[in-house]
């Protein structure tokens, strides 16, 4: 990207397993994060935050610049993760749901993003979700439907 455009563009994400299954074991769990980290590094305009989540999905805080499409990305993450985990496993172990969040923020609430996608495990415990954060779809008035 230029030098000459600025940009401040920082997405959460979120994505469910197949059916909202309890895929995403401990062991599978670092396996998955790793990649995710590692395929953010390798992935010119997307610079990688946090990554979180429960049995059931992830979350993750990047940034990215202008030029990425981020259905493009979310598309190429999410089918690069399940293909190398189930590669690796010889198996078909990870699935993801259809469809993701994702929602914008500025660069001042990147530390209280961050936090909610560390405690995730937390805040499915105690219910104390955010809503916004949590949604993967909308109804029929373009509210928010968590997963």
């Amino acid at each position: 990207m230029a030098s000459h455009v600025f940009h401040e563009i920082y997405l959460h994400l979120n994505w469910h397993t197949k059916d909202s299954y309890p895929l995403i074991t401990p062991k599978l769990e670092s396996a998955i994060y790793t990649f995710l980290d590692d395929r953010c590094r390798k992935t010119a305009g997307v610079f990688l935050h946090g990554i979180g989540g429960t049995a059931t999905h992830i979350h993750m805080a990047i940034n990215i610049e202008p030029q990425m499409c981020i259905s493009d990305l979310i598309g190429d993450i999410k089918g690069s993760c399940s293909h190398e985990i189930n590669q690796e496993s010889r198996m078909k172990r990870l699935q993801w749901q259809r469809g993701f969040g994702v929602v914008s923020f500025g660069k001042k609430q990147l530390p209280w993003v961050l936090d909610y996608i560390a405690n995730q495990k937390e805040h499915h415990a105690t219910g104390s979700i955010e809503a916004r954060l949590e949604a993967i779809s909308m109804d029929d008035d373009g509210k928010p439907l968590d997963g």
